[in-house]
This record gives C-alpha cells, sequence and structure tokens, in this order.
C-alpha cells in the first residue's frame, strides 16, 4: 500500500508512537548497549511529529524513557538504586560552555564549566547517560527542576556533522542534535561501537524520508 493511501485515522504505532507511515520500527534490532541509557522528556515534546525519544529507546535493550517535568531522585527516575557520580548528563547550556573542549566530539566538565582535568577517566567509568529531550528552553526547564543532576557528570558535545534534521527542524546552535543524534553519538564514543551509532543514524535517515515522501503527497 502506498504511504498515502493509509487511512488518516490508523492508530500509532505502540512502540514509537508515530503514523504508520513514519513508523521504522519493523527494521530494527535491539542493541546490547553496556552503558545504560534514561532519556527524559519534557511533557510538551511528546506529540512532536519528528521527535526521536521512542525510536532511540526501541533500539537499545537497556533504555528508559519518563515523561515529566521533575523526580525526586536519579534512582526514582530509572526506577532502581542508582549512584549519580556514575552518571553523565548532557547538558549544553550556554556557547560559552561549548568552547570549553574544543575538538573533542566529547567532553565532561568540571562544577566551573571547563574541561574536567580527569575527563578521560570520568568518561571511562561512566555507566549510564541521561538525555533531556525537549527544545532548547525545555531541556533547560529539565535541567532546573531536577536538583539532583547536579550530582551526575555533566556532558556536552562536539559533533562534526550538523543535526541530520537540515531544514526540517531547525536547532538553535550547531552543536546541537537530535535526541537519537547525541545518544548515538555518545554510546558510539562510550562503548567505542560505531556500530551503534550506524543503526541509530540508519533509522533517523529512513524516518526521515518518509515525512519527506509523506509531505509531498499532502
Amino acid at each position: 500500500m502506498h504511504m498515502s493511501d493509509q487511512a488518516p485515522d490508523a492508530p500509532p504505532c505502540p512502540t514509537c508512537q508515530k503514523a504508520p507511515a513514519l513508523c521504522v520500527c519493523a527494521d530494527i534490532q535491539p542493541i546490547e548497549n553496556r552503558i545504560e541509557v534514561l532519556i527524559l522528556q519534557h511533557p510538551q515534546e511528546q506529540d512532536v511529529e519528528l521527535g526521536t525519544a521512542r525510536l532511540t529507546v526501541a533500539h537499545l535493550r537497556h533504555a528508559a524513557l519518563r515523561v515529566g517535568l521533575s523526580w525526586p531522585s536519579l534512582a526514582k527516575a530509572l526506577g532502581h538504586p542508582a549512584d549519580p557520580k556514575d552518571w553523565g548528563v548532557l547538558y549544553l547550556g550556554s556557547a560559552k560552555a561549548a568552547e570549553a573542549a574544543p575538538g573533542r566530539e566529547v567532553a565532561v566538565l568540571s562544577r566551573k564549566g571547563n574541561l574536567h582535568p580527569e575527563n578521560d577517566a570520568r568518561l571511562e567509568s561512566l555507566k549510564g547517560i541521561i538525555l533531556l529531550d525537549g527544545s532548547w528552553a525545555q531541556a533547560k526547564a529539565l535541567w532546573w527542576r531536577n536538583a539532583w543532576l547536579l550530582k551526575c557528570q555533566r556532558i556536552i558535545l562536539g559533533p562534526r556533522q550538523p543535526s541530520r534534521y537540515g531544514k526540517l527542524r531547525r536547532e538553535a546552535r550547531s552543536d546541537a542534535v537530535s535526541t537519537l543524534e547525541a545518544g548515538a553519538l555518545l554510546l558510539s564514543h562510550l562503548e567505542k561501537r560505531p556500530e551503534i551509532g550506524q543503526a541509530l543514524l540508519a533509522s533517523f535517515d529512513r524516518l526521515l524520508a518518509r515525512y519527506t515522501a509523506t509531505r509531498r503527497t499532502r
């Protein structure tokens, strides 16, 4: 059946919550990731057509998505015991922070916003990563509403390529990418398994191709 011939009121996919015309879940083979992933999603991001949080979780055996504005602790958000110092949280913050680690794709910042002197050791010790899913303002709200995030290792990214969103969903800065792209970069780097990133990005490319195709038929 051609995508444009599908019933407009067809129920969304139970996994990615996207319309059948956009769903790429059939091609996903879950990955056994060593580093756990927790995505905290702002409630207003749930219905974004090109959102990638659920697609990211579908790819990973050890990943969870939580929707809300605040949680009492990391353990409460995860649903099992966890020490925040063993986890990293991706939060880009100000443009000045992005300049703290030039040339590095992944870096840990100190409390003062500089490259952490034990950067490599901190990255190697991580047991999990937290991604804040939402617009720039929504991610900032999640950051400030959950004080326990300050106990985690703060991570920034320096992606060598701009977001695949392109003109479909503009990012606020060149170092801002989709949740899926951030997860792909982090896991590939931390686990030293480029195939993780390749699998995630392949699904993202399929999603964007389907979205572009549906726009042409509207």
